[in-house]
């Protein structure tokens, strides 16, 4: 029998930080605004702006990250292939060698 393991375990991950990184600061908005305010309309739509604004945040961060870790990755694997290619012209490695280096 196969077992069954969640195939999005970084999707999962980065739910559970994003939330518990975006609701800290809510929760110290608001208790912060309630101790100044009287009135709870303006404490409801600042909570609720920046809940929104930290959404955003979040989102673009998360995007920005993954794009240069796959940036980054790209560079590394081009220098990798570089440096093979360096080494098979310098040896005189000829293209009937080329599967020491391939996957």
């Amino acid at each position: 029998m196969e077992e069954l393991h969640n195939k999005n375990t970084t999707l999962v991950k980065d739910i559970i930080i994003g939330m518990s990184d975006g609701l800290t600061v809510p929760f110290a908005l608001t208790a912060g605004l309630s101790g100044v305010l009287d009135t709870n309309h303006l404490i409801i739509v600042s909570g609720l702006a920046e809940i929104t604004a930290g959404c955003i945040s979040m989102g673009l961060g998360g995007f920005l990250a993954g794009q240069s870790e796959v940036e980054h990755y790209d560079t590394e694997l081009k220098r990798e292939y570089d440096e093979v290619e360096f080494v098979m012209h310098r040896y005189h490695i000829g293209t009937n060698h080329f599967w020491i280096f391939q996957k």
